[in-house]
């Protein structure tokens, strides 16, 4: 009995230690998702206050790197390639370093995303791009630093840098309109091989109008006179469909493109197939 007690005393005692208090943090993190034309952007940061304190000359050094923020490193991603001043980023994501000064600010996109903090060693290898921003002058002070992604338009966007009584804007653009030229020639050119064939092979394997299935699969092989699979599926709907014939030449010419391709597991399907209706 008296082990019980002790056990259930000691097991009291440690609920209050495992137990994590909870408190707001002094710079919270914050998350911005945007889209830009066809582009989506999301910024990931923490967000610190003033507090009565000076900020850029002073907790913010000149002429100093800056982790842009507070905590873990401020990034910034991008799901096309964009455009910043004169410099392509590549789809993916990137650390935001700067350098303020009273007039302005160098804005850079490093590769390096993981860590807290600016790095160690600065590597330049690291930068993808690296922009200058003139400082804008507020008259009503930001108490927290904030960031923002404004003028919006087709075409491109401005990632803003608020805080004090500074404001620093960076323009960038996306390919929005070589992306929508993209689109109307895809859709105004009609169904790709690789439509016709999904199609086809949706019909077949559940069923359906076999009819339909096999002027899709013609199609789909009169686009693509490499596509052995397309062509070992028109086999099957034309076997399905009774005709023989065009079952085994369909097969044929799927086992002489497989074979040059390389390609071992069509070549035995094919076979298989073939031998299966005689042709072998």
């Amino acid at each position: 009995m008296k082990k019980i007690i002790y056990f259930a005393l000691a097991f009291a005692v440690c609920i209050p230690m495992l137990a994590q208090i909870q408190s707001p943090q002094p710079s919270p993190a914050a998350k911005i998702m945007q889209r830009v034309g066809l582009t989506d952007v999301t910024v990931e940061y923490s967000r610190p206050s003033m507090r009565g304190r000076t900020i850029f000359g002073d907790l913010v050094p000149f002429d100093k790197i800056w982790r842009t923020g507070a905590n873990a490193r401020t990034t910034i991603t991008f799901n096309t390639d964009i455009m910043v001043g004169d410099r392509s980023l590549k789809a993916g994501s990137y650390a935001i370093f700067t350098k303020p000064s009273a007039s302005s600010w160098d804005v850079y996109f490093y590769t390096e995303t993981g860590g807290g903090g600016t790095p160690q060693e600065w590597d330049e290898s690291k930068v993808a791009a690296m922009v200058s921003a003139e400082v804008m002058t507020m008259e009503m002070p930001v108490e927290t630093f904030t960031i923002t992604i404004d003028d919006l338009h087709n075409s491109g966007a401005t990632l803003g840098m608020l805080w004090e009584n500074t404001y620093v804007g960076v323009p960038f653009t996306v390919p929005s309109k070589e992306m929508t030229m993209k689109s109307i020639e895809s859709v105004m050119a009609g169904p790709s091989g690789n439509d016709y064939f999904a199609a086809a092979s949706y019909y077949f394997q559940e069923g359906e109008d076999l009819e339909q299935a096999k002027k899709w699969v013609d199609k789909a092989v009169s686009m693509n006179s490499n596509a052995f699979w397309m062509m070992r599926l028109q086999s099957l709907i034309y076997a399905k469909m009774g005709d023989k014939k065009g079952a085994i030449e369909a097969a044929k010419k799927s086992l002489a493109v497989a074979k040059a391709a390389n390609n071992a597991d069509y070549v035995k399907l094919n076979e298989d197939s073939l031998k299966e209706w005689g042709a072998m």
